[in-house]
């Protein structure tokens, strides 16, 4: 036989939760959309109650993921991890990513898009670097190549990052920008084929007069 909803009440400390009361007394609480489709009078067997607590620990689970990713878009990897160190069962974790991505609101593909459009624009690195960060995100180097296929070469991205760069070296000589800015780009994952004629072009462009350079006789 099972017990009686005898009370259905909001909590008063969080008004997303409810407490529900089973034969006149306190029973557990339950979020507002797990309980949402029980009513006062209803009789709740030992078997549905385990199922309303399963279906709310889900619930929990899945609105902390919502907000985890409502700041930015996280890679799969990120909300398991995330999910993980909130303590949340492995079977829960899996439950709620799958229905996220059901939802359209987790996709490993787009966040990679998304993470070198941001690059590109803001902070431009070579392809190599690119790839050690989303790795680090859990993107599948399946996922990594095909982006990488689509994105803008390492010469244009080196070009791009060296003239923002550029800017703060504007009143160094020759030598002193050469050395400042090839360890700007080394440090963005560039290799020195390709550090060494952007920094020329940009030298160049800044000051036509010296738009050649003759590195044997640069020290």
């Amino acid at each position: 036989m099972g017990k009686q909803i005898t009370a259905l009440k909001t909590q008063k400390r969080n008004h997303q939760r409810v407490s529900v009361y089973l034969d006149g007394e306190f029973a557990f609480g339950l979020s507002r959309i797990v309980a949402a489709w029980l009513h006062i009078g209803q009789e709740l067997s030992a078997e549905k109650i385990a199922e309303l607590k399963v279906e709310d620990e889900l619930e929990f689970a899945y609105q902390r993921a919502i907000r985890y990713i409502s700041y930015r878009m996280r890679s799969v990897s990120e909300v398991h991890h995330y999910l993980n160190q909130q303590g949340i069962d492995a079977v829960v974790i899996e439950d709620v990513i799958d229905r996220l991505q059901k939802n359209g609101l987790l996709d490993d593909l787009s966040f990679a898009q998304m993470w070198i459009e941001n690059r590109n624009e803001f902070r431009p690195r070579s392809h190599r670097m690119l790839d050690i960060e989303l790795k680090k995100k859990g993107i599948q180097s399946d996922i990594i190549s095909q982006i990488m296929e689509e994105t803008t070469s390492d010469e244009v991205l080196s070009y791009t990052a060296a003239k923002k760069q550029a800017r703060k070296y504007k009143h160094l000589e020759w030598q002193e920008f050469r050395r400042k800015l090839s360890s700007f780009l080394a440090r963005r994952g560039f290799s020195y084929s390709i550090i060494n004629p952007t920094v020329d072009q940009v030298w160049a462009e800044r000051d036509p007069e010296s738009h050649w350079v003759d590195r044997d006789l640069v020290p």
